[in-house]
């Protein structure tokens, strides 16, 4: 029985990634487990400058997930580099995913640049679709256009393959899709956070104080996993599918739904230990349901 995969050309020993936004810079699980046991996974949104993020409150309870509004706050990518990277090393042996955000198509290329020279870094991961920010993100990502000048304009600059963080905020995320793999990208991975907001009737104002913030956690696992199945089928570059994922059988849908690799999300920040869970029970999973290798039941649900 095989759980091995590969993205990009890169083994992983598994397809779960935590992603951006919910793992750090990585050693702060390491305090808790050995975080070798992960695929990889994929930093903190990094960008050229320090920044702080969005006012609080910047995160809200929903059913069946969270609000966040963080705002990519981040040390910027020179103490990255400097900082976090050498303190990772001590404790992740295997290469890890750089997670790029921008307010400008230069920003993106200088950021993305900077952590392609850095040997820890396997993969560069273009992230036009955070919710959460104004000027930036997901204003590059809502337009074909948009995705597609940040991802032709980065891959003139690095050699390490680049993957395409895609939003679900648009009409027709398969079009957003295929512009970025004609612009030369390497993968994909979706979905970001849902654009969503709360009210608080109390005071009858919006709770977070961004008004509105990205909705993350199982309730958007049913629309993640059917971005994935038509992205597969517009597609011909791999795929990290992710939203509300919580269980080796999320993994196994989403596997099935088209994913090369699965990212776990809001789950860390609900159990620190979701990852490694998910990937301990991932095997007997598999042979409840027959799967003898996972690389064989990738876009398995578009045989029938």
């Amino acid at each position: 029985m095989s759980t091995s995969v590969t993205l990009c050309g890169v083994k992983l020993d598994n397809p779960v990634i935590p992603a951006s936004g919910t793992f750090g810079y990585g050693h702060e699980f390491a305090e808790i487990y050995d975080i070798n046991c992960l695929g990889t996974f994929s930093f903190k949104g990094t960008t050229a400058h320090p920044r702080f993020g969005n006012q609080t409150p910047r995160i809200a309870d929903a059913t069946g997930g969270m609000l966040n509004s963080v705002g990519l706050q981040n040390p910027g990518v020179d103490a990255v580099i400097s900082e976090e990277l050498p303190k990772l090393a001590k404790v992740f042996k295997k290469p890890v995913m750089a997670n790029v955000c921008g307010f400008s198509v230069g920003e993106y290329v200088e950021v993305a640049e900077k952590l392609d020279a850095c040997a820890q870094v396997g993969w560069i991961e273009l992230n036009v679709s955070c919710p959460n920010v104004h000027g930036g993100g997901m204003g590059f990502g809502t337009t074909c256009e948009g995705a597609a000048n940040v991802t032709r304009e980065v891959k003139r600059v690095v050699k390490k393959p680049v993957i395409v963080k895609l939003t679900p905020n648009v009409t027709d995320i398969t079009s957003i899709a295929r512009a970025c793999e004609d612009a030369g990208a390497d993968a994909l991975s979706l979905i970001n956070t849902v654009l969503a907001m709360r009210i608080d009737p109390a005071t009858r104002r919006p709770v977070l104080a961004n008004v509105t913030g990205g909705l993350s956690g199982p309730a958007i696992f049913p629309l993640a996993l059917r971005m994935v199945y038509q992205v597969y089928e517009a597609v011909n570059i791999p795929i990290i599918g992710m939203g509300g994922v919580h269980s080796a059988r999320d993994v196994i849908e989403m596997m099935l739904a088209g994913a090369s690799a699965v990212g776990v999300g809001a789950a860390n920040l609900v159990n620190p230990f979701a990852a490694r869970d998910i990937i301990e029970a991932l095997p007997g999973e598999m042979e409840k349901y027959g799967i003898e290798n996972l690389v064989d039941i990738i876009g398995g649900a578009h045989n029938g």
